[in-house]
């Protein structure tokens, strides 16, 4: 296909498929389907020479024709069926590891991708890995063929490898590639392990919390009520008693409630002002809101960096970005950068001026587009802010498990005030009674 999207055929010279299509990329056109003459010849039962020449060379050795599309089909079949890609980023993280290691050893790329398919155990990628195969094999590129599965390498990854592919540097995009996958994988899992412990706390309060107020309190009314003959109990104890007896009564409306308050804010922060809102709020609540803030910047300095590194184009750069920044305020920010850079001005002025990036962050920036540097400087930035992530998630760890243990000692505690109030009464009134 040409530059306009337009179809054509023709033959060119070359000694191997490889070298055919560097001839074709040359002349700004975008093989689909590079094949022998031999074997044109065979399938389209003709003669090859017949076809329409496309470089204007006599010697016809190689036939570029236009073919649709493969394996589109199978992924959407596969996705449908797991619900999602079906494939986890820690399998997706070592199979470009694996790929970039084969590759950078010299081994060529549709030979790394079928080593790398006989020893794959998961079964979506091994499909989608035989798919890639073979559309390499039928002359598309690389890049051409990841992005026909776009549930499972998205647009950071198509458009690495395809600078690396135009760039003749693979290997080295495919290193970069897995190293930025790795660090992410790293900090995701740095985090979850940091919140394991305070979720777990808060399961198990919640799940003793439920047991007092369903089991244990509803039969200390019971007992009140005969010990006290009819006396008014104290104010507090009411209060506790009518929260246990809404609970035992309206256990599942309760539940409805909470699970359909989740639904509803999920729902909410798929719409675009829905998320926005809430990743402001994120990024503006205390304890989290640092935390939400250094992950966001450190992400979008590591993703533009290495996209730059890699050799794609700054602007290209923006938008691959925004989309994977996960983080709807500074998508908004990115966008505004965008726009600036594209009417010519530098990237530091409309950063400044989003109000969201730290002066830190600016200043830096600005010194590695002032010398040249740029990807060097977007990567110490990611380093530090990463090295700022983990220090911020050990000390909201070591802040929230005191909070939570205050927290659950003040509900248990008032409960068991609570309860003790109508015998202190029962006593005092006992004790003031007349022999």
């Amino acid at each position: 296909m040409d530059a306009k999207g337009g179809e054509k055929n023709g033959t060119v010279d070359a000694d191997t498929q490889n070298a055919a299509i560097n001839q074709l990329r040359e002349k700004g056109l975008f093989p689909t389907n590079v094949i022998e003459a031999g074997g044109a010849a065979k399938k389209d039962g003709k003669p090859a020479g017949k076809a329409g020449s496309m470089s204007g060379t006599g010697s016809k050795t190689a036939i570029a024709r236009p073919a649709p599309p493969k394996g589109k089909g199978a992924s959407s079949n596969i996705s449908a069926l797991w619900g999602g890609s079906g494939v986890k980023p820690k399998v997706l993280c070592l199979f470009t590891r694996q790929l970039a290691t084969l590759v950078e050893a010299g081994l060529p790329l549709l030979r790394g991708l079928s080593v790398l398919t006989k020893q794959e155990r998961n079964p979506t990628l091994k499909a989608i890995l035989t798919e890639l195969a073979t559309s390499v094999e039928s002359g598309s590129t690389f890049s051409e063929a990841l992005s026909r599965h776009p549930k499972v390498f998205n647009k950071l990854f198509v458009n690495m490898v395809r600078a690396g592919e135009v760039g003749g540097v693979l290997e080295v995009t495919l290193s970069r590639l897995a190293q930025f996958m790795e660090k992410a994988e790293k900090i995701k899992g740095k985090i979850k392990a940091a919140m394991f412990y305070p979720i777990a706390v808060l399961f198990v309060a919640v799940a003793i919390l439920s047991f007092l107020m369903i089991v244990i309190i509803p039969k200390f009314e019971e007992i009140f009520a005969s010990m006290l003959e009819g006396a008014a109990m104290p104010g507090f104890t009411l209060f506790v008693l009518g929260i246990s007896r809404a609970f035992k009564d309206h256990i599942f409306i309760i539940l409805g409630v909470i699970v359909g308050g989740v639904i509803a804010l999920k729902l909410y922060g798929r719409t675009k002002n829905g998320s926005l809102v809430l990743d402001t709020l994120l990024m503006k609540a205390p304890l989290v809101g640092d935390l939400v803030r250094k992950t966001a910047i450190g992400r979008f300095t590591r993703t533009l960096g290495t996209l730059v590194s890699s050799g794609v184009p700054i602007l290209q750069a923006f938008l691959i970005v925004k989309e994977a920044s996960g983080n709807h305020v500074i998508a908004n920010a990115i966008t505004k950068i965008h726009e600036s850079v594209k009417e010519g001005e530098s990237i530091v002025q409309p950063l400044e001026a989003s109000g969201v990036f730290p002066p830190m962050v600016v200043s830096m920036i600005d010194v590695g587009e002032t010398t040249g540097a740029l990807p060097n400087m977007l990567m110490k930035i990611a380093d530090n802010y990463e090295e700022e992530v983990d220090n911020a998630v050990s000390g909201m760890v070591s802040l929230l498990e005191p909070i939570m243990i205050v927290f659950l000692a003040v509900i248990v505690g008032s409960i068991v005030i609570a309860l003790f109030l109508p015998m202190i009464k029962l006593i005092t009134t006992m004790g003031a009674s007349p022999e």
